[in-house]
């Protein structure tokens, strides 16, 4: 079996053993604290120092990195989008990845995005909450960090049917792209967690909560459901004054206003 597939099978039966906790999304949160703890010790020792001294490199070696990666991964966004029912998106995915992969020297060089094709990043965890699949407890995958009952079972599909990269031969080839990625997508990450150590009092629920947030705006589209206190009263009025004038400016729900938070702890680059 695969180490990723033992990764997460494992994690999961470990976190079905743990005791239950006062937040209903998080029933194995002794466990989750555990294995979060010891993912933040691997940051510490191993990805953030990679990470550190790959940041001294040129940007457009960082940045040529992460585009020839991210083309990789818009294959399989294409395939989500066909299979969440957004064929336009799917299509436009499709022609990105052409473009790239042809003009862009194999996705080096986004020129997809210089003629206007915007770039998306979907998992069949999305597709599965597109689909109405719950997305179950919340679990803190080994090394891989936050995920959900759903997505940890979507990962394993990522895995084999979303990276091409895992079929790269010889596998020294391989698992040296593997391990520039991951460090690529942690370095892209390295100011936004640093402020995450400096202001959180507790960052292993600042995480958890910024991760489910995340998730779930992601499979609606950054779309929110609209508030029973919306149906019933209607939006705040907010008045602004500008050069003696006073208009009337309509708010809504705060959560759709919000900027994206953050989200796994070790990676995720887009």
């Amino acid at each position: 079996m695969n180490l990723v597939i033992r990764i997460i099978v494992l994690a999961l039966a470990l976190a079905v053993g743990g005791c239950a906790t006062t937040d209903p999304r998080d029933p194995f949160e002794p466990y989750n604290r555990a294995m979060f703890t010891f993912n933040d010790k691997a940051d510490q020792f191993v990805l953030k120092p990679a990470a550190q001294a790959y940041s001294k490199l040129p940007s457009f070696v960082q940045t040529g990195v992460g585009n020839f990666f991210g083309n990789l991964w818009d294959i399989w966004t294409g395939a989500n989008n066909f299979l969440q029912g957004k064929v336009g998106d799917g299509f436009s995915d499709v022609m990105r990845v052409a473009v790239n992969t042809t003009f862009g020297i194999g996705g080096i060089f986004d020129l997809g995005s210089e003629v206007g094709l915007v770039k998306h990043k979907e998992d069949f965890g999305q597709t599965l909450g597109v689909w109405g699949v719950k997305s179950g407890p919340y679990v803190v995958l080994p090394i891989l960090g936050p995920s959900t009952l759903r997505d940890s079972a979507a990962t394993i599909v990522d895995y084999f049917a979303g990276d091409p990269w895992q079929y790269k031969f010889p596998v020294r080839w391989r698992n040296t792209g593997t391990a520039i990625r991951a460090t690529d997508q942690r370095a892209s990450v390295l100011d936004a967690v640093n402020l995450l150590e400096e202001a959180a009092l507790d960052r292993y629920v600042f995480v958890r909560d910024a991760y489910l947030q995340r998730r779930e705006s992601k499979i609606h589209d950054g779309e929110t459901k609209k508030s029973t206190y919306d149906d019933d009263v209607g939006p705040t009025p907010v008045v602004t004054e500008k050069a003696g004038e006073s208009n009337s400016v309509t708010v809504g729900n705060v959560s759709s206003q919000s900027a994206e938070p953050l989200g796994k702890t070790v990676v995720n680059k887009e």
